[in-house]
């Protein structure tokens, strides 16, 4: 393939390009705000793409992101590259951040009875691991019985929270996204047509300098 690399990178390298990119954070900021700007359609359009990216972003979705992003952003007729593009910004050195805020506000709204600590949150994940093991084999061997009580207390403990946190965050973040992209786009592929007229004048005239110049004699 014309875009693959000559070197293929290890997974503790893949690993750490997620936490730190080759290009640094600013470099990827900065290309990541001109991707956006430079996307081929209406500001309205990539301001509902980024609202519908934004708010996935924030959901507690692994490996689905993506995909629902984009469909929402299809759904409701925003720039599905938009989507995708905002839906990076849950990444390993977001995710902990946005985990943390969505559980406490999920918490508030849900009215949990206690704080989670780390260690509720990683017992809760692996019970909940052991179960989705366990009834995996007893899919296979009649003699044993699916459990459910890691799971139902996962989604009690720490799922329910997180999601309906998230969810909250992630509309207040999507409509921060929506509201300052749309004047900004605006601006830019206004200053781009611009640009691009001034260019195309210059071009006319360059062109009918020689005819005028031999008018002349």
């Amino acid at each position: 393939m014309v875009f693959r690399r000559r070197e293929k990178l290890s997974l503790w390298q893949r690993i750490a390009g997620g936490f730190w990119p080759r290009a640094g954070w600013p470099r990827t900021l900065r290309y990541f705000s001109h991707r956006i700007r430079r996307l081929p359609d209406t500001p309205a359009k990539v301001a509902r793409g980024m609202f519908a990216g934004t708010l996935v972003s924030m959901l507690p979705l692994p490996g689905m992101q993506i995909v629902v992003g984009g469909l929402l952003a299809w759904a409701i007729r925003g720039n599905i590259l938009a989507a995708v593009l905002c839906a990076f910004i849950s990444n390993p050195l977001t995710t902990p951040f946005i985990a943390v805020s969505s559980i406490t506000l999920g918490q508030f709204l849900i009215g949990g009875e206690a704080a989670l600590t780390p260690r509720m949150v990683a017992n809760a994940f692996a019970e909940a691991g052991r179960d989705l093991w366990h009834n995996a084999q007893a899919l296979f061997d009649p003699d044993m019985t699916a459990s459910w009580v890691g799971l139902a207390k996962f989604w009690d403990t720490v799922y329910l929270p997180y999601f309906t946190g998230a969810l909250v965050i992630g509309i207040v973040s999507g409509i921060v996204a929506y509201y300052m992209s749309l004047p900004l786009v605006s601006a830019y592929q206004r200053g781009r047509k611009r640009r691009l007229a001034d260019r195309a004048q210059e071009m006319r005239a360059a062109r009918e300098a020689p005819a005028a110049e031999g008018d002349g004699e």
